[in-house]
């Protein structure tokens, strides 16, 4: 609101003249100006009336009058929106696969020696799988990082994890979508089997360090929003496909009997998913870590 009142006015370049103050009561440190979203500078241009009020010793009206550091804010929030897009899409194409393991579940000889798993404890897997790929990561994903990119020691950033982990589910989809051709082709002798996994570690991580300091929980409410999300735009994509495989008196792709269905098709989501990584990576390029300001005037780059 405080920039759209000055629509009129010419924003200033390299933030010349803009409004800022010391380090906030809460102990929040200052954001360094930069030229993205150059129209909210307005925001922070000092007016005739807010000079008279600054003069008096007053505190500016917040609605007519901010500082860099609150613009900055804004601005570092608008730059998180297209990276979580991309991650809600992501989670549109895997978390239809956690309800689909119980489906796995129930078409699966589950007994093994003397022990029977049901259905329900499939998605299990996911989460043993998920729990070991993290602890193998610095052994594992690391060190081959280095030794692909040919640069110093120094582990991959969280949105270069992310790209990583979406370039994983890529050629994960199309096996897992192979493995079920072939699993339907003997689903009569019961040689059912099944297992996979996702992860959001570094997704939480990238929201959370990339948020100013009065905003980290906005930062890591967008990291579960975009779960919630997906999960409701994958149950809607599921309903959706459902709804047009059955439309000719189908079994659909998803029966209640699987081995009677087509859950194999779904590694089309491959290409769903690397579309995704396409635009996550071209986003990549252009990001601008938050770069805070110390208490000796020096920049403080947030690390990715």
């Amino acid at each position: 609101m405080a920039s759209i009142r000055k629509m009129s006015l010419e924003v200033p370049r390299n933030g010349e003249g803009l409004y800022e103050t010391g380090e906030g009561d809460d102990g929040s440190r200052k954001i360094r100006h930069t030229d993205d979203f150059r129209f909210l500078d307005r925001a922070a241009v000092i007016t005739g009336d807010a000079v008279r009020t600054l003069n008096r010793g007053e505190i500016p009206d917040l609605w007519h009058l901010c500082t860099i550091t609150q613009v900055e804010e804004v601005k570092c929030i608008l730059r998180l929106i297209p990276v979580w897009l991309c991650t809600v899409i992501s989670s549109v194409i895997f978390v239809p696969m956690l309800a689909l393991f119980v489906e796995q579940g129930a078409a699966m000889d589950t007994t093994m020696a003397c022990f029977h798993d049901p259905p329900a404890c499939m998605t299990a897997f996911d989460i043993v799988s998920t729990f070991v790929f993290v602890i193998l990561y610095n052994k594992l994903v690391v060190p081959a990082f280095v030794k692909l990119t040919k640069r110093d020691p120094r582990p991959p950033t969280e949105l270069q994890r992310i790209g990583i982990g979406l370039a994983i589910a890529i050629v994960s989809l199309v096996i897992a979508g192979l493995v079920e051709q072939r699993r339907l082709r003997h689903a009569g002798s019961g040689a059912a089997r099944g297992v996979g996994g996702v992860s959001y570690v570094a997704q939480m991580e990238f929201f959370a360090s990339q948020s100013p300091d009065g905003l980290k929980s906005i930062g890591v409410s967008l990291s579960m929003a975009s779960l919630a999300l997906g999960c409701y735009a994958g149950s809607f994509l599921l309903t959706l496909v459902t709804d047009i495989t059955t439309r000719k008196r189908g079994r659909g792709w998803v029966p209640p009997n699987l081995n009677d269905g087509h859950l194999d098709r779904f590694f089309l989501s491959a290409v769903l998913t690397l579309a995704n990584l396409s635009i996550f990576a071209a986003r990549e390029k252009r990001y601008k870590n938050i770069a805070m300001v110390k208490r000796d005037g020096t920049d403080e780059v947030a690390k990715l």
